[in-house]
């Protein structure tokens, strides 16, 4: 058994800080009325990949119905289109609109100043050993998802 401080300072942890990360990442989408999810379908496509709905929803370990509900959204704003697929007119790739297009490029500037200061406010050395861990986390308590009931 764990440490009963230790799980006390964990639960504290999450309340001051864990709890609120989400909106310190989202912030510059929020502005946006953009949620992290659909800035980062349109930052794929603004990198230049052509994917259709099915393609974004496998990289990013969703259902397709998830995905094409900020589909939906992002077309609905004119951030991005469909278009026939040239050789295989089946496939209806996404593509980024002009007005998309500025909204990843402001975007991107803003996130990157504002991981900067992240990177400057914990020193490289810990930003590096937060993503470390973070990534731990990931491999060892996220990704395998362990069953409810086994006790872990």
């Amino acid at each position: 058994m764990a440490d009963a401080q230790l799980l006390n300072d964990y639960i504290e942890m999450y309340f001051e800080t864990f709890k609120n990360i989400d909106d310190l990442i989202n912030a510059p989408m929020k502005a946006d009325g953009l949620s992290f999810e659909q800035f980062f379908i349109m930052h794929d496509l603004a990198a230049g990949h052509r994917l259709a709905m099915t393609e974004i929803a496998q990289r990013r370990g969703v259902t397709r119905a998830a995905i094409s509900r900020q589909i939906k959204a992002l077309m609905a704003r004119g951030m991005i289109t469909q278009e026939r697929h040239v050789s295989d007119r089946r496939r209806l790739p996404l593509v980024l609109t002009a007005s998309g297009a500025a909204v990843v490029a402001r975007l991107d500037v803003t996130i990157a100043a504002r991981f900067d200061r992240w990177v400057v406010a914990l020193g490289e050395p810990d930003a590096r050993e937060l993503l470390r861990l973070l990534q731990k986390v990931g491999d060892k308590l996220i990704r395998p998802v362990v069953p409810a009931d086994d006790g872990a």
